[in-house]
């Protein structure tokens, strides 16, 4: 990948116009959400995008994005690194009634006052939703004691049943 810095706003339409294909990195200083939900993050989070104009004359951003962050396992509590991919398309609009009126194989996200769309924040968003809901190891990686049974139940121990005693009064 090109390791250019890539702006924090952009006007899609224009960028659709010339079918602008972007292809660099975020510093990850800038995305404190990220920060806060992960013990560490690496320092640049690279990231591609393309506009473009669909069939349907809708304007489309449609991008890919990698990060690195240290997460805790949920096992063993030991800080692990999981590599975030993201993938994502979206088309931007005025307003939320204007996002009902898009086809459902497309997001929308709301440009500003300026008619830009805040890329940084959009990576965030998706960078994590891509965090794992329950983080953790590998089991032959992770140091959590090995003779503990995860997800398992254990075996069912026969219990006598309580009306055998009405049996024998019969």
């Amino acid at each position: 990948m090109k390791n250019l810095k890539l702006p924090i706003t952009i006007d899609p339409y224009r960028s659709a116009q010339r079918r602008l294909e972007c292809e660099g990195y975020f510093d990850s200083s800038g995305m404190n959400r990220l920060l806060a939900a992960s013990i560490d993050c690496s320092e640049q989070i690279y990231v591609s995008v393309k506009f473009h104009v669909d069939e349907l004359g809708l304007v489309v951003m449609s991008g890919k994005g990698t990060a690195i962050v240290s997460l805790t396992c949920q096992r063993c509590n030991d800080a692990f690194d999981n590599e975030l991919a993201i993938d994502f398309t979206f088309s931007p609009v005025k307003n939320a009634e204007a996002a009902e009126n898009l086809p459902s194989y497309y997001d929308a996200v709301e440009y500003d006052e300026n008619g830009e769309v805040d890329i940084r924040e959009l990576v965030e968003d998706e960078l994590l939703l891509a965090i794992p809901l329950i983080p953790k190891h590998d089991l032959k990686n992770c140091s959590a004691p090995a003779d503990s049974s995860w997800g398992k139940l254990p075996e069912a121990v026969e219990k006598p049943n309580p009306f055998d005693v009405l049996k024998q009064l019969k």
